[in-house]
């Protein structure tokens, strides 16, 4: 009955929505392609969603396949807009974190990461590892920038949303594939897929599996992920099942000290501060869903979600031990339709629908891993949405769009402390038990000169509630759970379009922002805090160049500044924001598909390092890294060499800085040239 229930509340309210504007879905069957708004992939969820205005772009399996970079992050910091840094030594992805439009150290919280249009991140801040996301099983990644993501997605969505589409069987023959690779510091790699169809059943299934001693002492991955798709499709329906599953265990080897009197990152760049330190996490998900037609133009879509996460974090640093023991459980239904029709006579299509989250966690934190615990915290976050995002045709060569999303969430957040535990150093949290309604908004144009030329633009507001771990933070103070919810507004222009054999896309934004979260992480402070207002402007361009059908060159070019607008440090820059970023890729088919070479050439400019609000410490330095790939397929057998870093630059892209002491930080080295060999086979 549950169900049924929550499964009738959109189809009521959509039905009185498209009486009372008059909505003919079968009149829009007959209507002109020049008029017609793009379908919507049910798998895809929310995608081509009608997010008219913002600056998009789309990674597609084949721009995976032949990428240079070793990782999917590496190919998503080449995107406008998109900045990386690392705790790691970039090891299959592991500890690499996706920014979009320059929130530094607190990305995690503002890009919103999608696996099929449903959330993937989380209600605490382990972040988002797409090395548990096997690369062959990709489609496509969307990449919608900018607030405006926040209609249909919620909270979170504050610098953009990356969407990752994963392959189905659906239409496809059947078909295999196997590769095996080795690499640099004795990294191994297998990756393997198979899909097939039968009338109206599809399966699909990938996996893989990545071993690496890594760069440094310390700085091992084994890494264990598949995931699999079954579906069905009928005349007027369609039914799917989606499980995933990954297991990784990394070591964490520190960071290293630099002082104006001495450098590790010059005498032992290598090595270790935490040598027993490590990481363990394992997650499974299960996803359910259908989709029905029920009249022309209309479908009803409900699929629900179920995912746990173990994770395990233990170091040792001075000889004092410290371990975070963590269990979270996540749970959504997101009923919604889609609805394609007309009013008063212009093509339009809407989205609207509702989101139930319910996640809970429960941290363990103790000295040793057998421990009792001295704090182990529970939190229950439950969140209700309604939304409602529409397109309208207004003209051949003229889209706007409109949206809305009111949502309520609930915490409740409890601290059961033990003062005789070993380690125990501070007090009991005051429980807290909260509830509060946030609102976004979104309003969008597009106007279509011709193939040359569009313009476009949008205004959207969002919102970003604090995740548990800003709630509990690190810091050795009493725990009080109590921050204020983060609010942004955002404005954009830009152009697009194709003029001959070149393709390009230009913008420029600014957004506005309160309460920003940020972790301070030393004295006086030493906790998660609301800062001064704080805003982004930006410039993001990029282009391709169709040189032949067998010669691409593609690149671009942003300017990001993220700076403080009010208080202590206004005027200040954020930090780990890049000013200037920008990128060329070359992409040759040099004889048929036997040889292929694809190079990319990448800038990342100097940044402030974590902790430097105040902007006195020196920055993290710019560096320039190239990297290159041969490979080719001949009938089933196809192979690959790529090498990373080709010029060995010697950089790191992370760093913490002393509020008190000039010169000295920590740093996270970051490997030199690295090389990668893969064949395989395909059925």
């Amino acid at each position: 009955m549950g169900v049924k229930k929550r499964f009738g509340l959109p189809l009521g309210l959509c039905s009185a929505l498209v009486a009372l504007a008059g909505l003919n879905a079968s009149a829009a069957l007959a209507q002109s392609n020049s008029q017609t708004l793009p379908t919507v992939d049910v798998w895809a969820s929310r995608t081509d969603n009608g997010i008219t205005g913002a600056s998009t772009s789309i990674i597609t399996a084949q721009d995976i396949a032949r990428s240079p970079g070793a990782t999917l992050q590496d190919l998503l910091s080449r995107e406008a807009g998109v900045q990386t840094f690392s705790t790691s030594g970039v090891k299959n992805g592991a500890g690499t974190t996706v920014d979009l439009r320059g929130f530094g150290a607190t990305a995690v919280s503002n890009t919103l990461v999608l696996l099929n249009g449903r959330r993937l991140t989380d209600i605490d801040l382990s972040g988002i590892d797409f090395s548990t996301i096997p690369r062959d099983s990709i489609e496509r990644i969307e990449i919608t920038r900018g607030n405006s993501g926040a209609v249909l997605y919620g909270d979170g969505a504050v610098g953009g949303v990356i969407n990752i589409i994963t392959k189905t069987g659906a239409d496809r023959p059947p078909s295999a594939r196997v590769e095996a690779g080795f690499g640099s510091f004795n990294q191994r790699e297998v990756n393997a897929g198979a899909s097939a169809s039968k009338g109206p059943f599809a399966v699909a299934l990938s996996s893989d599996a990545v071993n690496s001693d890594g760069y440094r002492v310390n700085d091992f991955v084994k890494q264990r992920n598949a995931i699999g798709d079954v579906r069905y499709t009928g005349s007027d329906g369609k039914a799917w099942l989606n499980i995933a599953s990954d297991d990784q265990k990394l070591g964490l080897p520190g960071a290293r000290l630099v002082t104006l009197a001495s450098s590790e990152m010059d005498s032992d760049r290598r090595g270790a501060t935490t040598p027993n330190a490590f990481s363990k996490k394992s997650g499974n998900s299960l996803t359910l869903g259908l989709s029905r037609e029920v009249g022309q133009g209309i479908e009803l879509i409900l699929d629900g979600n179920l995912r746990r996460k173990d994770q395990t974090v233990f170091s040792s640093l001075f000889g004092s031990d410290t371990s975070d023991v963590r269990t979270l459980i996540s749970g959504s239904v997101t009923p919604r339709a889609v609805i394609d029709g007309r009013l008063f006579g212009m093509a339009t299509k809407i989205t609207t629908g509702f989101d139930y989250y319910n996640s809970s966690l429960e941290a363990r934190r103790s000295v040793g891993l057998g421990d009792p615990a001295y704090d182990k915290y529970n939190l229950d976050q439950k969140s209700v949405a309604a939304y409602w995002q529409q397109s309208l045709a207004l003209a051949p060569s003229t889209d706007l769009s409109w949206g809305a999303r009111l949502q309520r969430t609930f915490l409740s957040a409890r601290d059961i402390y033990d003062p005789t535990a070993p380690g125990a150093f501070s007090a009991q949290a005051t429980p807290l038990d909260t509830a509060e309604t946030n609102h976004a908004l979104h309003f969008g144009a597009e106007h279509r000169f011709g193939p040359g030329l569009a313009v476009f633009g949008r205004v959207a507001r969002s919102f970003r509630t604090p995740n548990v771990d800003e709630r509990i933070g690190v810091n050795a103070f009493p725990v009080d759970f109590q921050l204020k919810t983060q609010t942004s507004f955002d404005a954009e222009a830009g152009v697009r379009g194709r003029i001959g054999m070149l393709e390009y896309q230009s913008s420029v934004y600014q957004m506005l922002l309160n309460n920003e979260i940020m972790f301070i992480p030393f004295p006086p402070i030493g906790a998660n805090v609301n800062l001064d207002p704080t805003k982004r402007v930006g410039v993001e361009n990029a282009a391709t160049l169709h040189l032949s059908d067998d010669l691409r060159l593609k690149g671009g070019l942003t300017y990001t500044r993220a700076t403080f607008r009010d208080g202590t440090y206004a005027g200040n820059d954020v930090p780990l924001v890049s000013r200037w970023t920008g990128n060329v890729g070359l992409s040759w088919n040099v004889y048929q598909k036997i040889a292929v070479f694809d190079a990319v050439v990448n800038f990342i400019g100097a940044r402030r390092m974590d902790n430097d609000q105040a902007n006195f410490q020196p920055t993290i330095p710019a560096h320039t890294t190239v990297d290159l790939r041969l490979g080719g397929e001949y009938r089933r057998l196809f192979w690959s060499a790529s090498v990373q870093n080709l010029f060995d630059v010697q950089y790191f892209d992370y760093a913490v800085a002393s509020s008190a002491t000039y010169g000295r930080y920590n740093a996270y080295p970051l490997q030199g040239r690295t090389f990668m060999l893969k064949a395989g086979v395909t059925y």
